[in-house]
């Protein structure tokens, strides 16, 4: 089953990826993933490069920004950036953290994920093959983001989300919805027997997919489900976009494909102001 869809080209030729899980909360939630379309970069960046620090210019990261944002309906000035190392470190983000990453260096470091119950904090995430994870409680009215390589879904980072939901605003996982976005699928994602190693002590051998003669793939995507479903969430409360980066590097940016020679993607979540 398809669990997102494409816009249509919006102000610039800008489109976005979004999906119908969300999309039932149209009047609570903007939400959004980015794709290459719309921007202002050029060469491998082109051309909705989202990553600062990659070798593109700041001016076009910016104004790659100021576009999304306009695309998702997210106001200027409302983000807020995570720090990401691969860890399993969530942050509470309030509303004086408006503007992190963008207006002002951030002033953390080692966040991968991101909590908040405050409407008008659009939280952020980066990936490019690795695995963003959206989360919304419509009953406490809080949202979540937080990014999963394979060592934040091997350390849960899903779960911790999840649990400081839990702890922070007194969310019930029965009540949250999650989504799995645009990330390196499981026909893609090749690795070494130590990781495969790593994901079957951790989650069973029903997410290694084993043939003869190539190596291991691993299924991130089924991982992070696993992982939200032992948090307490309902299952069918947890949806897989099924969008691999790594199929589609023309509309979106993946580390792999392009061999480290690319942009970055970002999605965003923000629980719309009264």
């Amino acid at each position: 089953m398809v669990e997102y869809r494409i816009t249509e080209p919006l102000q610039n030729g800008v489109k976005i990826v979004q999906f119908p899980a969300l999309d039932a909360f149209s009047g609570e939630l903007r939400h959004g993933f980015s794709t290459r379309y719309g921007g202002v970069s050029e060469g491998m960046f082109s051309s909705m490069n989202l990553g600062f620090g990659r070798g593109d210019s700041d001016d076009n990261v910016r104004e790659n920004f100021r576009r999304l944002f306009a695309a998702i309906g997210i106001p200027e000035g409302s983000a807020v950036f995570t720090k990401q190392t691969h860890t399993v470190n969530v942050r509470v983000a309030t509303g004086a953290d408006r503007g992190i990453g963008l207006e002002r260096e951030i002033p953390y470091d080692d966040v991968d994920g991101l909590v908040t119950d405050v409407p008008g904090v659009a939280l952020s995430v980066f990936c490019s093959d690795c695995v963003p994870i959206f989360f919304y409680d419509p009953v406490r009215r809080a949202i979540g983001t937080c990014h999963a390589g394979w060592r934040g879904t091997v350390g849960r980072i899903a779960a911790k989300t999840v649990e400081l939901m839990k702890q922070t605003y007194g969310c019930d996982p029965a009540n949250i919805v999650a989504v799995i976005g645009p990330s390196i699928g499981p026909e893609c994602f090749e690795v070494g027997e130590e990781v495969a190693d790593a994901f079957s002590e951790e989650f069973g051998e029903s997410v290694i997919l084993r043939k003869p003669g190539v190596k291991p793939h691993v299924d991130l995507w089924e991982a992070n489900a696993a992982a939200l479903a032992d948090a307490g969430l309902v299952r069918e409360h947890i949806s897989i976009a099924g969008l691999c980066t790594m199929c589609e590097p023309e509309m979106l940016f993946s580390h792999r494909a392009s061999e480290g020679k690319r942009g970055s993607n970002a999605g965003f979540l923000m629980m719309s102001e009264a």
